[in-house]
């Protein structure tokens, strides 16, 4: 169990905040290097092995990383990528938050710094216990799951396995919501949208259907089977999307006439999780909008599927179909109040596995 911060103890706990990563370069053997390891874990592509091998080195590897380095470059900052730059800043702001008694560090599913090198640099530090944080609001297996298995993996590869108290997806909690918020209040009030869009990663539909655990089927059975949160449906990376956006335009204080959701990044002709993003546009575009607003709270931190994917393609299409302005808002990235978040979510797991006195 982890112990509580006691200076005259010298205890250390351990603070492990985990993203899914990025390239070293946006250079396509870097990409390529990238994509390889993603795509070859089992959560991520899960389907028959030999399938899975066909598919990763014969239809994508051999095409995708030059589209996706010219994406990356796209998005580039001299600090590198940006999702390694925002997620750098949040974990030194964490550390300056938390203070005394707690090692913090960063380590990406894929890429670099791996999860490895943090556990290590956490072990050397004397952590006696850690608290991981992957940093992914809605629980999906090849998110949230795929971090923490890979932690447990690598943790349980040393002799003494240090105690580890794994915070889960964080899609409800009030201080997320918040400080999501607090980023789009200032640039949406000065925008004036018509109309404000959800657009959350997608996900392939069998991949929800295989977390389902109704014996009788739930998932994808009605059209409205995301409208609301129960004990059937809490576990449901769809259902959890279309709460957090609930929750965002309560605190944002949007008329349910003025958003609506969608799912982006799609990959392949197998079903994913609908709306389609760059399908909903025509219609949005069509029904007379103008001024367009996207929030993408499916991610804490801006990356390629924000910035290139969302800020750039999907304002270009907006463009195209004669919309007349376009706002992306910015993740929490590396904020106070996600900062502030953070820490106190941490202070919150350490303060529940203490042994009371």
């Amino acid at each position: 169990m982890l112990s509580s911060v006691n200076s005259s103890s010298g205890q250390n706990i351990g603070i492990l905040l985990t993203n899914l990563g990025t390239p070293d370069s946006p250079a396509t053997s870097d990409v390529r290097r990238y994509l390889r390891e993603f795509l070859s874990d089992r959560r991520v592509l899960d389907v028959n092995p030999v399938v899975s091998w066909l598919l990763r080195n014969l239809i994508i590897l051999p095409f995708r990383p030059r589209k996706s380095a010219a994406a990356y470059r796209a998005i580039w900052t001299p600090e590198g990528s940006p999702l390694l730059a925002f997620s750098r800043r949040l974990c030194d702001g964490v550390a300056r938050e938390l203070g005394s008694g707690f090692s913090v560090e960063l380590g990406m599913r894929y890429g670099s710094p791996p999860i490895g090198e943090a556990l290590e640099r956490l072990r050397q530090a004397g952590a006696e216990s850690i608290v991981a944080l992957p940093l992914y609001p809605q629980y999906s297996a090849a998110t949230t799951g795929s971090s923490l298995a890979r932690i447990y993996e690598l943790a349980a590869t040393h002799w003494d396995v240090p105690a580890i108290h794994a915070l889960g997806a964080f899609w409800d909690q009030p201080r997320f919501i918040e400080a999501y918020a607090d980023g789009a209040r200032g640039p949406m009030a000065e925008f004036g949208a018509d109309h404000v869009l959800f657009s959350y990663h997608g996900l392939p539909e069998h991949q929800l259907l295989k977390s389902d655990p109704s014996s009788h089927g739930h998932c994808l059975t009605r059209d409205d089977c995301c409208s609301s949160l129960g004990p059937i449906n809490r576990g449901c990376y769809r259902a959890q999307c279309f709460a957090t956006t609930r929750a965002l335009a309560t605190a944002l204080e949007l008329p349910a006439q003025r958003w609506s959701v969608s799912f982006q990044s799609r990959l392949g002709r197998t079903p994913w999780i609908q709306p389609y993003t760059d399908r909903v546009l025509p219609e949005l575009a069509g029904s007379g909008i103008n001024r367009l607003a996207v929030l993408c709270p499916a991610f804490a931190t801006d990356c390629l599927e924000t910035l290139e994917e969302i800020g750039i393609r999907l304002r270009r299409q907006w463009q195209d179909l004669g919309g007349d302005a376009f706002l992306l808002a910015p993740c929490p990235n590396a904020s106070p109040p996600w900062v502030r978040a953070v820490a106190d979510m941490v202070r919150e797991a350490v303060a529940a596995e203490s042994p009371r006195t």
